[in-house]
């Protein structure tokens, strides 16, 4: 018998039509799964950027809300109640005229700089041409802040002092303590501190000094008035000049929070990058209602006024400086970006610009895919309220 041909049905194999079919249904296929993945990966991005934005800004606030919060600290009193005693404190000691803005004046505890065109109400276009703050000290000039945000000053004591328990007074004091707490005046980054203030429960000078293992020596200042620890309650405390501002970041090149310490002469030290992708700082000013604090005028207790830097006042004399007295309250807003490009959407309607006490952020003309988000913060001054 001849072997059996196989019939053309079972030699048949697939149709080019069912070729055809089956890959248009794999491309529709794969299609979706690109698509699946390119939208997780999109909001996966945005996610991060949005994240990395709220952790700059929340990191940013906390920075500022510490410092500010001890703007006026002297000791067991503050700056604002040893002005109202008439008694000559605070005692500066460091040849800084008053309200002039010199980082050594700690006569004025607070005091802020606005950039023009920055108030509330006003919108800013991102990527624009932003005005700086005019009337700047040339110390804070030197540290190149970003046009378009506000600046601050802030003058204390330090939180932690060192009670003292030798003094020889002369034209310039030695002033002793235990050498293993002294060793707090150096802590916080400041190896090498140069300004100090010593204080009791009535009196505060703030001078120059020079720092050594369980002693410092005061520069021109005479420290007689005070009796040292047990029977006293004088204590030493490293003397704080700070400037918080928003600059470029010499890494990146990207915006930052900065922060600058007083050199202990007529400028501040190199600004340190405290918080990355912080675009912008805006800043409002709380009055006390009493206009000019004097020891038969005393503040109230009551913030009734809110304004800008430049509302505060513009001047550089001993009433610039009362003016800074009356503030006991701070506004702070910020506008913190991804530190790279999220594909987030910008917004076309005014109403959903990134804003913070009044100030809006309009979008630039070629979007740069960033995550911005804006946050604001009420600080009360705690050494600045009313009988304290």
């Amino acid at each position: 018998m001849s072997p059996r041909m196989p019939s053309r049905r079972n030699a048949a194999g697939l149709s080019l039509i069912e070729m055809m079919v089956a890959m248009v249904i794999g491309l529709v296929l794969m299609l979706g799964v690109v698509q699946v993945f390119l939208a997780s990966r999109t909001a996966s991005r945005l996610a991060e950027g949005n994240a990395r934005a709220q952790e700059n800004g929340r990191f940013a606030l906390e920075f500022l809300q510490r410092d500010i919060r001890m703007a006026g600290h002297f000791g067991c009193v503050n700056d604002q109640a040893h002005f109202i005693k008439g008694e000559g404190d605070p005692t500066i000691e460091t040849g800084a005229a008053t309200g002039s803005g010199h980082p050594l004046d700690f006569s004025v505890s607070i005091q802020g700089y606005e950039a023009g065109g920055t108030g509330p109400g006003t919108n800013l276009t991102l990527g624009g041409s932003w005005s700086a703050p005019t009337g700047l000290p040339t110390a804070i000039s030197g540290l190149n802040p970003r046009p378009g945000s506000d600046i601050l000053v802030l003058r204390y004591l330090a939180p932690e002092g060192v009670p003292v328990t030798t003094l020889a007074p002369s034209s310039n004091s030695v002033v002793g303590f235990d050498a293993a707490a002294g060793a707090r005046l150096a802590e916080g980054g400041v190896a090498a501190p140069n300004l100090f203030g010593v204080a009791d429960c009535s009196h505060v000078n703030v001078f120059k000094g020079t720092y050594a293992a369980g002693k410092v020596t005061a520069s021109g200042s005479n420290l007689s008035r005070y009796t040292v620890q047990p029977t006293g309650q004088t204590m030493i405390y490293r003397a704080e000049s700070v400037v918080y501002f928003v600059g470029t970041s010499g890494a990146t090149g990207e915006p930052a929070l900065m922060r600058a310490r007083s050199d202990g002469g007529n400028g501040y030290t190199a600004a340190e990058e405290l918080v990355e992708g912080i675009e912008n700082m805006q800043l409002l000013f709380g009055l006390d209602s009493t206009s000019i604090i004097s020891a038969t005028a005393p503040p109230t207790g009551n913030i009734t006024t809110v304004a800008t830097a430049s509302g505060v006042t513009t001047d550089a004399n001993a009433a610039a400086a009362n003016q800074w007295r009356r503030v006991g309250q701070v506004q702070v807003g910020i506008l913190a970006r991804s530190p790279l490009s999220s594909q987030a959407e910008a917004p076309t309607l005014a109403a959903n610009y990134p804003r913070m006490l009044g100030v809006g952020f309009a979008p630039a003309t070629a979007g740069d895919g960033r995550y911005r988000a804006a946050y604001e913060s009420t600080i009360a001054l705690r050494n600045r309220l009313f009988g304290n």
